[in-house]
């Protein structure tokens, strides 16, 4: 970041760096070993051993520098192992001076682990996080940015949009169609999915989106988020259609949130456990600072719209209440209960500190199963979940074993501690089976003239 903003003030800042600027991109030429030295970067002979010069380019989208070159030949260097560990590498984090991964270069160091990988994966989902990080500048000014209050409209679900919900829609539209990696996109604000524009190269991933989750929440000043999931296209590179989306949760490739509250956090998982990422807000750069997280397989904590209590299953009802009943009933011990009314937050807290989430399936609306989209609400925060070491289900099967019907098809949502979560399944299943079904003899209800002892 320092060496941008020198170079953008115009010439090199000290000796070892040679800048020129072609066709509007600005490149270091080359970075010397002494200057390596002097920003306390050791050589890496295994790596670039009898290479003097390094070379850099300055990526407009991702706002920040990427090793492109080394050797004074200028080759272009393919080898994603040695982008991972290249000095430039080290050099950030010397830069940053704490020794922190930031998110390109811990993509960069899954994407070694796939030898015939291209970086088209890599590529998208550095940016996604930079249109992360645009709604997060967003949300941040609140009402400087004129984003608070309705867009006076309502999406495909019937829901009103607020300003917010438009403009984070727009910028992840605007922001993820750069580039050679999508073949189309989805999201909770579009009636149909969307085409890649004309003229812009497509690529084999699809990328499903909500937004802005916890919309109710913007004017409040309440945690809000986004939320995204990667699948690859089944039919490659040629333009996606409604049907290929409709993929289970099982079949994603990535997934993950960012929120928006006291810290802007972006939790992703590519398939190798669930890392979080806190926004370093002086350099707009995220840094590793939660890897490889873990919920708990028991908690004492679950959140539930209780207000929808009269309208959930039985298996839901005797779930909460035994929970209600703490330390005098049959759990024997006492729980806390929770509600934000926003999924980002609830599942952040899980992720933080453990515990349960229920959004389970109820009699209010006979015409909805469920309240959450399966696309792009409870598949990410599925596998998110799962790679955590968590479990997610309906309440009657695995979440990510569902096959979708729809593009914006609504499901029950349950997840958490594994524990838990395998409770709920049971309690459903018995209620299936009529084995819950309390005895009740005819002589003592509440009229009788008899004591129940």
């Amino acid at each position: 970041e320092g060496i941008h903003a020198a170079f953008q003030a115009g010439g090199n800042p000290e000796p070892g760096l040679v800048a020129h600027t072609l066709r509007g991109v600005t490149r270091v030429a080359c970075a010397s070993p002494g200057y390596l030295a002097r920003r306390g970067v050791p050589r890496q002979p295994a790596d670039l051993a009898g290479n003097d010069c390094l070379g850099f380019h300055y990526d407009d989208v991702l706002d920040r520098w990427l090793f492109a070159q080394a050797g004074t030949s200028g080759g272009v260097v393919r080898d994603a192992r040695l982008i991972a560990h290249s000095p430039l590498a080290q050099l950030q984090a010397a830069v940053h001076g704490m020794g922190i991964a930031l998110l390109p270069d811990y993509l960069l160091a899954e994407q070694q682990r796939f030898p015939l990988a291209t970086g088209d994966f890599t590529d998208l989902l550095n940016h996604v996080g930079v249109a992360c990080r645009r709604i997060a500048h967003i949300v941040g000014q609140g009402a400087l940015a004129g984003a608070h209050g309705s867009a006076q409209a309502t999406n495909v679900q019937g829901e009103t949009q607020q300003k917010l919900d438009v403009m984070s829609n727009d910028i992840f539209l605007e922001t993820c169609q750069q580039g050679v990696h999508l073949a189309g996109m989805l999201s909770e604000e579009l009636d149909e999915h969307y085409d890649i524009p004309d003229g812009v190269l497509r690529g084999k991933y699809l990328l499903s989106f909500d937004p802005l989750d916890g919309s109710s929440n913007i004017d409040v000043n309440a945690p809000v988020g986004s939320i995204f999931s990667v699948l690859r296209a089944p039919k490659g590179t040629a333009p996606a259609t409604f049907h290929d989306f409709l993929q289970p949760g099982s079949a994603q490739v990535a997934a993950g949130y960012a929120i928006y509250g006291a810290s802007t956090m972006l939790m992703l998982t590519v398939g190798n456990g669930t890392q979080g990422f806190t926004l370093d807000r002086a350099t707009d750069t995220f840094l590793l600072t939660h890897p490889d997280m873990k919920v708990p397989a028991d908690t004492g904590e679950f959140a539930i719209n209780a207000s929808n209590q009269r309208f959930w299953e039985p298996p839901v009802r005797r779930y909460v209440s035994e929970c209600l009943e703490g330390r005098t009933g049959p759990r024997e011990k006492d729980f806390n209960m929770r509600w934000i009314a926003s999924l980002v937050a609830e599942v952040h807290r899980i992720l933080i500190r453990g515990g349960l989430f229920m959004y389970p399936k109820d009699t209010k609306d006979l015409a909805k199963p469920g309240r959450l989209r399966l696309l792009y609400e409870a598949n990410p925060m599925g596998m998110i979940i799962e790679q955590a070491g968590g479990k997610v289900s309906t309440g009657r099967e695995g979440m990510l074993q569902v096959v979708p019907k729809s593009l914006h098809q609504r499901v029950p949502l349950i997840l958490g501690a594994k524990n838990e979560v395998e409770r709920l399944e049971r309690y459903h299943a018995e209620h299936d089976q009529g084995l819950d079904i309390a005895f009740e003899s005819p002589l003592f209800k509440e009229r009788s003239l008899f004591i129940r002892n």
